[in-house]
């Protein structure tokens, strides 16, 4: 069974809503996370994707901030979302979802950004993000022999060439070594593969996020990859192929992420 899975932090999906259609129009995902919605559940622009296909959705949104949204032409069960650190925040979302006979849990999350300054003493957005991090660390990859995929704006680039200058970077959020270690830590705890980077060599620079101050983003490119898809290993071995659709960051009005595909082969 063929089955692709898409990210992207869309940055207000009212505001994006028909470059979301437009998406799924062109590339036909099973499955979409959306983050950073921004609406709430029942502000959510739900119609114009149903009549694309994706009848089956998951909202858990937060007036003007944050939210996380699924979109499925498969059926979801078991829906569930955890409050992080405990600050009523809608960063995380999880699905049970069936593929080939086989049920599979999908975790959507957004992660904190961090603000500006990397000190949890003096940035309490910081010293929120490291605690998010750690109570990240409980999740497994695969619970009682099923599966999960992890997917959405971790907002961390891990490896050195997730950024544009891993010297010039190593003092900025999204790519301290302490940000940097504890997203390692709950890949590596939970058994979790990177499928960016199983198709894509860390040698290889990657980004999926261009900043918006920058004057011409592409000419610059100083990128990062905050946007990571990541799955147990039973589901890894199934993967084909990783899309980072790098031109809808040129579109009018765009988001600052571009989405993200992983495509499957299952069965």
């Amino acid at each position: 069974m063929a089955f692709s899975i898409a990210t992207w932090n869309i940055n207000s999906v009212r505001l994006r809503a028909s470059q979301v259609e437009d998406f799924l129009r062109a590339h036909q995902p099973e499955v979409l996370c959306l983050q950073e919605i921004k609406c709430t559940n029942y502000q959510f622009p739900e119609k114009p994707f149903r009549k694309l296909g994706y009848d089956h959705q998951a909202v858990h949104g937060q007036k003007g901030y944050h939210g996380v949204a699924i979109l499925s032409k498969l059926p979801l069960s078991e829906q569930y979302s955890h409050d992080y650190c405990s600050m009523g925040d809608t960063r995380h979302l999880s699905v049970d979802i069936g593929i080939d006979g086989q049920s599979v849990t999908v975790h959507n999350f957004y992660v904190p950004a961090g603000g500006d300054i990397p000190d949890p003493i003096k940035n309490p957005k910081f010293d929120h993000k490291l605690r998010f991090i750690e109570e990240m660390r409980h999740l497994g990859a695969e619970t009682n022999g099923k599966p999960a995929i992890l997917l959405g704006d971790l907002n961390i680039a891990p490896l050195e060439n997730d950024v544009w200058s891993h010297r010039q970077m190593l003092r900025v959020v999204s790519h301290t070594p302490v940000e940097t270690d504890g997203l390692k830590s709950v890949m590596s705890e939970g058994g979790w593969d990177d499928l960016i980077r199983a198709k894509i060599p860390a040698g290889e620079k990657v980004y999926t996020w261009w900043s918006y101050r920058a004057k011409d983003w592409a000419a610059s490119n100083r990128g990062r990859r905050l946007d990571h898809i990541w799955s147990a290993p039973a589901l890894a071995k199934h993967l084909t192929d990783i899309d980072i659709l790098r031109e809808t960051r040129g579109w009018e009005r765009a988001s600052d992420h571009v989405p993200v595909i992983a495509r499957f082969n299952i069965g």
